[in-house]
């Protein structure tokens, strides 16, 4: 199954994605958030359909698609999770996964503008995979229980300001990751049996010229490992979203140029779906 957001922020209807059908699911849940996905969500969700009670959504096409699922309790990330990448940023590939976080209100829409943030100098696309999280997960005996917890999948573009993350981090990676809408995801949150999250294929672009092409095979730590060891550290939530770390092709590797306002980035994965978003200046306001 597929889900989506549509509408103005804040005021998003979840729908159930078929085709070119677009079904209304709030006489199942109001929003697509983790009430929703810590039930058996996929089950409500067939026989509402099959009872005829999902109706088409008025006007759906005009509607701005919003993320996938409603802001998180935590957006957890996994970093240099592919060896090329890691080998591009001057490091060695890491024996175990490493951690840093993202804000809430860094998840925003697929195809949002993002703002570079203020003294920006090095801002930077990462198209990644990102698990949602459909059942509480603490201190899980193996990855085999790893799937059980999996609500679906994601596409997100871990947006990255590298001096803040470099040069005045501290030792720690948040600082360049936090900048308000710096997490793009979506457009859908896709059902596990929908996709083999072993073999997908990812890519991104800035102003229609490829940057990364790689697939979730060369990652290091696989998703089933990821939940697991998080769970050793976290107690995992419904709705948590965990983003899985990108592969080379990136501005930080030095062969590409930073984005500068006007620029537009494109990151698709294979049964994901697709975003666009175009990179603004930041203003003062009032």
């Amino acid at each position: 199954m597929k889900f989506a957001r549509l509408g103005t922020p804040g005021e998003e209807i979840p729908v159930l994605v078929e085709g070119d059908r677009y079904l209304d699911l709030r006489p199942v849940t109001s929003d697509v958030n983790g009430d929703f996905l810590a039930g058996d969500f996929v089950a409500r969700v067939t026989a509402a359909r099959d009872a005829g009670e999902l109706r088409d959504l008025d006007g759906a096409d005009a509607l701005r698609i919003g993320a996938p699922i409603a802001r998180p309790s935590a957006v957890i990330c996994i970093g240099m999770n592919y060896a090329a990448h890691a080998a591009e940023s001057g490091s060695e590939p890491p024996t175990i996964p490493i951690l840093f976080l993202k804000t809430p209100n860094t998840v925003v829409g697929p195809n949002d503008s993002v703002t570079i943030p203020r003294g920006s100098t090095k801002t930077d696309w990462e198209v990644e995979l990102g698990i949602v999280i459909g059942a509480r997960a603490a201190y899980l005996d193996s990855p085999d229980e790893s799937m059980a917890h999996v609500a679906g999948f994601v596409l997100a573009n871990d947006v990255s300001e590298r001096d803040f993350q470099m040069a005045v981090s501290g030792g720690q990676w948040s600082k360049g990751k936090i900048a308000a809408g710096f997490n793009p995801t979506g457009p859908w949150l896709v059902t596990p049996d929908e996709v083999d999250h072993h073999a997908l294929g990812l890519r991104s672009f800035v102003n229609g010229e490829p940057r990364q092409d790689s697939n979730t095979s060369d990652m290091i730590f696989d998703v089933e490992t990821i939940v697991h060891h998080l769970s050793q550290y976290v107690t995992l939530e419904p709705g948590d979203l965990i983003l899985t770390g990108t592969p080379q092709g990136v501005a930080l590797s030095g062969n590409f140029p930073y984005i500068a306002p006007g620029d537009v980035v494109e990151v698709e994965i294979d049964g994901l779906g697709h975003q666009r978003q175009e990179f603004v200046a930041w203003e003062a306001r009032a």
